[in-house]
């Protein structure tokens, strides 16, 4: 079963194979995005542990309910979706309880911040900046979490994903234009909030 699994080329053919009950044609469709996911995760949430935590909810999720599935998105979009949801419900548990530190600590106890992910490695070379860049990440951090979870959503979805409006917009079940608006209101509060720092 899983060699004649693996010969099927079209994601099409395997969620369709999926939705008939097959965990082997599930299996190969999670290990298509199980990076992506994870990253979008880690990315969104900032936390090591609720990007594993979210990981795993959204692809049980997308399991129990890949049957709904009616091709009328891409899978790539239909499962971001999955796990956006996921992150904007930790995002808000973690806003009302006011547990979203600026630095994070991941399983081997090291510090991280979410912007080293995607900063420039050779500042690490020059200390002076590595400290700048540290501290910017630190102001940056702080401006994000100003913002709702939706526009912190949006916001990382566009800058730290590369995603379109449009698939945002489908993502979080509603428009492009209301993406763009979201956007734009994140932007000119992440401008304001850094205003100084120049």
């Amino acid at each position: 079963m899983p060699t004649e699994v693996r010969d099927r080329t079209t994601e099409a053919e395997l969620i369709r194979e999926a939705q008939q009950g097959s965990r082997a044609a599930f299996d190969i469709l999670v290990r298509q995005y199980d990076q992506a996911v994870l990253r979008l995760a880690l990315h969104l949430t900032g936390s090591e542990q609720d990007a594993q935590d979210i990981h795993q909810e959204a692809f049980l999720k997308a399991f129990r309910y890949i049957g709904n599935f009616r091709f009328e998105c891409s899978f790539y979009t239909w499962i971001y979706r999955i796990v956006t949801n996921l992150c904007l419900d930790q995002l808000r548990r973690r806003k009302s309880r006011r547990e979203d530190p600026a630095i994070m600590i991941d399983s081997s106890g090291e510090e991280m911040d979410l912007l080293s992910n995607v900063s420039d490695d050779r500042a690490i070379a020059n200390p002076e900046r590595e400290l700048q860049r540290k501290l910017l990440g630190q102001r940056i951090q702080a401006a994000l979490e100003k913002l709702t979870p939706r526009e912190r959503m949006v916001f990382e979805l566009k800058h730290y994903q590369g995603l379109k409006l449009r698939t945002i917009g489908e993502m979080l079940n509603t428009t492009e234009e209301t993406a763009k608006n979201t956007l734009f209101r994140a932007t000119k509060k992440l401008r304001a909030s850094l205003a100084e720092v120049r």
